[in-house]
């Protein structure tokens, strides 16, 4: 298990670059049934919220590239990876924008 960096608030953290902050989704715990499932067969899901975007990497020229994700997006993450932060009592993760997998539409 990786350390978490921990942070007092989600409000003090920008995201520089193209790095995007993410609130993975917690995977269900009970069944529609009302099941109560056990911690170690609940999966971590590959799908999280952008919490924050930083204002895009910088083209050879020096030009701010437009970010793809926004604030309450919700994106398809990969299963690993990213840098796990700890702010107040939420598990985030900061993942450059190029390893977001994809923007969910809905």
């Amino acid at each position: 298990m990786l350390q978490a960096t921990a942070i007092r608030s989600v409000k003090s953290l920008l995201p520089l670059l193209d790095r995007v902050l993410i609130q993975r989704a917690k995977a269900e715990t009970k069944t529609a049934s009302g099941i109560i499932l056990p911690d170690s067969s609940v999966k971590e899901l590959n799908e999280g919220v952008v919490v924050a975007v930083g204002p895009g990497a910088l083209n050879k020229d020096g030009a701010r590239l437009p970010m793809g994700v926004t604030t309450g997006d919700r994106v398809l993450i990969p299963q690993f990876g990213g840098t796990p932060l700890k702010a107040g009592d939420k598990e985030l993760y900061l993942f450059r924008e190029s390893e977001i997998l994809a923007k969910i539409n809905e």
